[in-house]
């Protein structure tokens, strides 16, 4: 065959064909099969109108939106499935995690926190690089927050429905006065944490890193003396624990490490399990313990084996 011009432009536009056929014909051909999934709904106008800020501002470029099998390390609880997005366009799974995964975010904590969290997200991740929000005034917020909480469909319904039976029960116990709130801190960690003392011996080291995990994840809400009054704390109702309240109080150091790990649903504070290992929380703890409520228990009885590491 000779290279005429006839013949490239023929040829090239062959190519061209083969290339939209595979490319874009079946791939869109596959996916109007795909049926939703068992999570799946309709977003309601304000997540819609959310979403739609989240696209401007380009927040796709640090967050995915899809969690994959090679994804677990993450503390994934769902694998995403084609059938999640069927009414989403554009699909906004994004490449990059400068930020985390964002496919289950709904209902991983209260409005507050996220309405928090936008304004500033220093507010409430003190090593946060991601850029704040208030500029997009509180209705641009509130729209946002509503799409973050939306996240996961029905999945994240069932968390917000949770998030907001704690609320009420975290509001109707700080209204009540500093005594029913610590009682009602205090009976909603499981009867065998309760009798747990720190198990690390209270040492220089050890005060050290609890200072600097205070730091690094405590101060936004719970503020650089403990008394609930961080920036964040304007935002969030109710407020941040004042742990000074807690001084006098029987608050053992198995307290204070469930409510770390596991976060109060229904407030502002997150669980940790996923971010602290045992120690650092043990650690973070024994400092609130120390300098904050004048009472640590560690290394008391009653004890078991010492550590195989211990000063």
């Amino acid at each position: 065959m000779k290279m005429t011009p006839i013949a490239v432009v023929l040829g090239s536009l062959l190519v061209l064909a083969a290339v939209v056929f595979v490319a874009v014909i079946l791939p869109y051909a596959d996916t109007n099969k795909t049926t939703p999934s068992e999570i799946y709904r309709l977003r309601s106008d304000t997540e819609a109108a959310g979403r739609l800020i989240y696209i401007q501002n380009g927040c796709v470029y640090c967050h995915s939106q899809s969690i994959r099998k090679v994804d677990w390390g993450l503390g994934a609880e769902r694998i995403a499935q084609a059938g999640d997005y069927v009414g989403d366009h554009p699909i906004l799974l994004g490449s990059a995690r400068t930020g985390p995964d964002l496919s289950q975010e709904g209902g991983e904590h209260p409005d507050d926190w996220q309405v928090a969290h936008f304004v500033s997200p220093r507010y409430t991740r003190p090593l946060s690089i991601m850029p704040a929000f208030e500029f997009l005034s509180m209705d641009g917020i509130k729209s946002l927050t509503a799409y973050v909480q939306s996240l996961g469909l029905k999945g994240a319904d069932r968390r917000m429905e949770r998030q907001r039976f704690w609320k009420e029960g975290s509001v109707k116990a700080y209204e009540a006065g500093p005594d029913a709130n610590v009682k009602w801190l205090n009976e909603n960690v499981p009867r065998g944490w309760r009798a747990i003392p720190n198990p690390y011996p209270t040492t220089e080291a050890g005060l050290a890193r609890g200072h600097k995990i205070y730091q690094d994840f405590c101060i936004g809400c719970h503020g650089p003396v403990g008394d609930g009054m961080g920036p964040a704390q304007p935002y969030l109702y109710p407020p941040p624990l004042n742990f000074t309240i807690l001084k006098g109080r029987e608050i053992s150091g198995g307290i204070l490490y469930y409510q770390i790990m596991n976060g109060i649903t229904g407030t502002a504070m997150p669980y940790f399990k996923r971010e602290l290992e045992s120690e650092k929380i043990w650690d973070v703890g024994n400092y609130v313990a120390v300098y904050f409520i004048n009472d640590s228990d560690a290394n008391t009885e009653p004890r078991g084996i010492d550590a195989a590491y211990e000063p």
